[in-house]
């Protein structure tokens, strides 16, 4: 099984939400350079597969998995899109809070490449069909820059509230 990272990331509350690949963008792979084309996790995703969300590729720290509905995927024209909804463990509450304070390095996956789902060009590989067998929390550096990870918070003040709440910590600051 073959890993690539990647850093879109966000926390939003008890969910991550991001890109854990993203399509037509050059990552540097030791000796290659690879990029994702647009559908590659196409198949993959349809053949609704049990496909799980790891802190760091361990297979010991499961966050989510698609079978229970936990961890939710998507491709777009942007790349693969992910939804996790944390759990309350310690691993969850963890990740949430390194998620919310931008200490995570990003996003990766894990995958294998059926015959003929990739293309090679010297040094330059192309992935047109992978098998996604995980996608993974890292902490440290992802090969994919443009990968993302957040959290998001529900949001249980007005509008209004919220413009004051500026205000008050702007006068205070002053």
């Amino acid at each position: 099984m073959e890993k690539r990272q990647a850093t879109e990331l966000r926390a939003e509350g008890r969910k991550l939400t991001g890109y854990a690949a993203v399509f037509g963008q050059e990552a540097r792979i030791t000796d290659f350079v690879e990029t994702i084309e647009v559908g590659a996790f196409k198949r993959s995703l349809a053949a609704k597969s049990d496909i799980l969300a790891l802190v760091d590729h361990d297979s010991g720290k499961v966050l989510a998995r698609t079978k229970s509905g936990t961890l939710r995927l998507s491709e777009d024209e942007r790349g693969l899109k992910f939804e996790v909804d944390l759990p309350d463990t310690g691993l969850g509450r963890d990740i949430a809070a390194m998620a919310a304070r931008s200490d995570l390095g990003g996003m990766s996956f894990g995958f294998s490449v059926p015959d003929g789902g990739d293309e090679w060009r010297g040094d330059r590989r192309t992935l047109r069909n992978v098998v996604l067998h995980e996608i993974s929390v890292v902490q440290s550096f992802p090969a994919y820059s443009g990968t993302s990870v957040s959290a998001r918070a529900k949001q249980k003040r007005t509008a209004e509230a919220r413009r004051l709440a500026r205000l008050e910590l702007e006068h205070v600051a002053v």
